[in-house]
């Protein structure tokens, strides 16, 4: 993103607990719901804004036991906002104090770069949805790791144009997973993959890409920052900045990304289609009516895939579905 006056911040808060979290992000979401109702980040994480912002402003993570709040753009205000006065979280069962929280404000986030940032997936990145994993069976190995950096670069366009950002026509991505055989995940057996990757992308540390984002699923850590709330310690952080940038031009076995195309795919897939018999246009308009709604409200979790709905997630962020899932 070369437009210089774009300015997209990002602010990451890190709750520290006097005891480990075993919760869910559904969880604290729900008991943040019920105890700060008035907060303006009730109305990022109760399915309101669906509509409005199909990519979350607001995520919620539980990383290491602690709990991670993520604020983007129109969510920054609103996370601290909440951390300036969370005290106690109490779940019922049993309660956490806190004891002190980190945050870290970046701006100037989503923008291209001239090289390559190395980030880590730090939760399984669910790249493949029922129908992506359909055909991700059928196509040769040797073809499989082109498909999931054609995913990855539409998850990164999706995000990029949901905030209006401006995109050059190349998209560079590289993923690095030590298996192409997806984990199952979820009763909708999507597929995940663990492992890294590079793109010419500057992505705030935490966010989620992929599918399932508001259960925590696709994870990222930049590599390039270590020393932000940094728990990765198999690596010394000397080596770990090293790790973090290289540049595009000698890096090998990177796939290159036409933005301008994976657009007029996403305009063709979504066309609809012209009804040949007049008996079927009923039956075909109530069902677009039926799943309209929901279609909008599942885009972020669904990028991979222009025309099908997956699954409805509007309902998770109601406090009635925290208390009936999580016994808040």
């Amino acid at each position: 993103m070369n437009d210089s006056s774009s300015n997209i911040e990002s602010v990451v808060v890190r709750i520290l607990t006097d005891k480990p979290v075993r919760k869910t992000p559904y969880q604290v979401k729900g008991v943040f719901m019920k105890q700060y109702p008035n907060e303006p980040i009730v109305s990022m994480i109760n399915g309101k804004n669906r509509e409005k912002y199909l990519y979350p402003r607001v995520q919620v993570k539980i990383l290491n036991e602690q709990i991670f709040i993520i604020g983007l753009n129109e969510g920054v205000d609103p996370v601290l906002s909440l951390k300036e006065k969370i005290e106690i979280l109490d779940f019922g069962n049993i309660s956490f104090s806190v004891v002190d929280n980190d945050s870290d404000l970046l701006k100037n986030q989503f923008q291209m770069t001239d090289k390559l940032m190395h980030y880590r997936f730090i939760t399984p990145w669910i790249a493949l949805n029922q129908s992506t994993g359909n055909k991700f069976k059928k196509i040769k190995n040797q073809e499989k790791l082109k498909f999931l950096n054609t995913l990855l670069a539409q998850n990164l366009i999706f995000i990029a144009k949901e905030f209006g950002s401006v995109l050059d026509e190349k998209i560079y991505t590289k993923v690095i997973v030590p298996s192409l055989f997806p984990k199952t995940v979820d009763e909708k057996r999507w597929g995940s993959f663990v492992g890294e990757f590079k793109t010419n992308f500057f992505l705030p540390s935490y966010i989620g890409i992929g599918n399932g984002l508001t259960r925590g699923y696709g994870t990222v850590f930049g590599m390039f920052n270590p020393d932000t709330f940094n728990f990765i310690q198999d690596k010394p952080k000397s080596e770990n900045k090293n790790l973090g940038t290289s540049s595009i031009s000698e890096e090998k076995n990177i796939e290159i990304i036409d933005v301008s195309q994976i657009e007029k795919q996403k305009k063709y897939y979504s066309k609809p289609k012209k009804n040949r018999k007049n008996k079927r246009k009923t039956h075909n308009s109530n069902f677009r009516k039926k799943h309209n709604n929901q279609k909008k409200k599942t885009s972020f979790d669904n990028q991979n895939e222009e025309n099908e709905i997956e699954l409805d997630e509007s309902k998770f962020n109601s406090i009635k579905y925290h208390k009936r899932q999580h016994k808040i």
